[in-house]
């Protein structure tokens, strides 16, 4: 089972939202058959946050909707700690809420819907994927939609099956 942190310091999601991430994010662990007891935060924002965090961490000026932070990727230079005894340390999604209302509304979906979308979308990045190639794009795309679809959110639908 993964360990999360969810919290919401917009204060603007219900619970069910809330809720929701949570059981996306452990449904997408168990598919892809994550270690028992990996630990991940997850943090609602603004788009004034998440801007100030794309500034600092990426150079880039402007509000985005997802960023990830993975623990396990390893810098220059560092040595690899391993103990069977310790946690997995997946890292951090920080998630706006506003652009998630924003392209909910620009894609013709609800708002839940996106809101497990860039959960699965931040959580592939703690696990190495990326999409900065068409190949890795395609894959990295196709599995998130293989995990909405296996949790009951369909791309074009505005239920939960």
């Amino acid at each position: 089972m993964l360990v999360m942190d969810l919290m919401d310091e917009t204060n603007t999601l219900s619970e069910e939202a809330v809720a929701l991430v949570e059981k996306v994010l452990q449904s997408a662990a168990d598919q892809l058959h994550v270690k028992d007891g990996s630990e991940v935060s997850v943090t609602f924002v603004t788009n004034d946050v998440i801007q100030e965090i794309n500034k600092n961490y990426r150079n880039k000026d402007m509000p985005t909707d997802v960023i990830s932070f993975a623990m396990e990727e390893m810098g220059e230079g560092e040595i690899e700690i391993k103990d069977a005894d310790l946690p997995t340390l997946l890292g951090d999604i920080v998630i706006s809420v506003e652009r998630t209302t924003e392209q909910a509304e620009s894609y013709g979906h609800s708002f839940e819907r996106e809101l497990a979308f860039l959960a699965v979308h931040g959580f592939l990045h703690l696990l190495g994927y990326d999409h900065g190639t068409e190949e890795e794009e395609k894959e990295m795309f196709g599995l998130q939609e293989n995990i909405l679809q296996a949790f009951g959110l369909k791309r074009e639908g505005h239920e939960l099956s």
